[in-house]
């Protein structure tokens, strides 16, 4: 599906002209003429960029950036009078990404429009890419706590995700059982390494082919547990 898109201003013409070539390029597009008409938009959807004119009845497009800003870190171009650097600098100030001035053309709207997206989906790709963990068909998605292998969600206690996560997080590093048992279970866990001991072999029961003959979390003799990267 499409970017979704917010237009805001009133004067309709120039509403109709961006809409009509913004949704020419696939794109989902949403219109109001007043602040409180964008308010209500913007806190009842979810868009991916926001095109808000400076003059607006009821709220300025200066107050909704600003209430925009409070619950939404969605993008916001600025559309301000031509060559009023004060509403250009306000804008920004308020939390505005970009402006643009009027008159404009529309080539360069779509182009600010995608340049932001671009930044956009850059960065959230960047963070997806950080809280993800991949080794051959082992995945790990660190914030929903969940593991995959081939695909296929295994089912992990808190504990042994913790410690997957962790040896997963500095591959071939050796932990001693006494150090995971520090980091894992804490200072005060009054039970001993063998739990570590336990942990480790029901987790390669559950993401081990040969848990026998592991290839992901193996032990080195005398010394402690580490994990292999497979990708390197």
């Amino acid at each position: 599906m499409g970017k979704r898109v917010l237009i805001v201003d009133d004067e309709k013409l120039i509403v109709k002209g961006i809409r009509f070539s913004l949704e020419q390029d696939g794109m989902q597009v949403d219109c109001a003429y007043d602040g409180e008409e964008a308010l209500k938009l913007a806190t009842e959807n979810t868009y991916d960029i926001i095109l808000l004119d400076v003059m607006l009845p009821k709220f300025t497009g200066f107050e909704v950036c600003q209430q925009i800003r409070e619950h939404s870190a969605v993008p916001i171009i600025m559309l301000t009078a031509k060559g009023d650097d004060m509403d250009k600098i306000l804008g920004l100030e308020y939390g505005a990404d970009d402006y643009i001035t009027k008159p404009f053309n529309i080539l360069e709207v779509k182009a600010r429009i995608k340049a932001i997206m671009r930044r956009v989906d850059s960065k959230n790709a960047s963070e997806d890419k950080e809280n993800l963990i991949e080794s051959g068909d082992m995945r790990l998605d660190c914030d929903g706590k969940r593991a995959y292998i081939a695909g296929k969600e295994i089912s992990l206690t808190a504990k042994e995700f913790e410690l997957l996560e962790l040896l997963m997080s500095n591959p071939n590093k050796v932990y001693s059982r006494e150090s995971l048992l520090k980091i894992i279970w804490g200072e005060d866990y009054p039970g001993d390494v063998r739990t570590v001991d336990v942990h480790v072999r029901r987790l390669r029961e559950k993401v081990e082919e040969k848990p026998s003959d592991p290839c992901y979390v193996h032990t080195k003799w005398g010394v402690g547990y580490y994990f292999f990267n497979v990708n390197q």
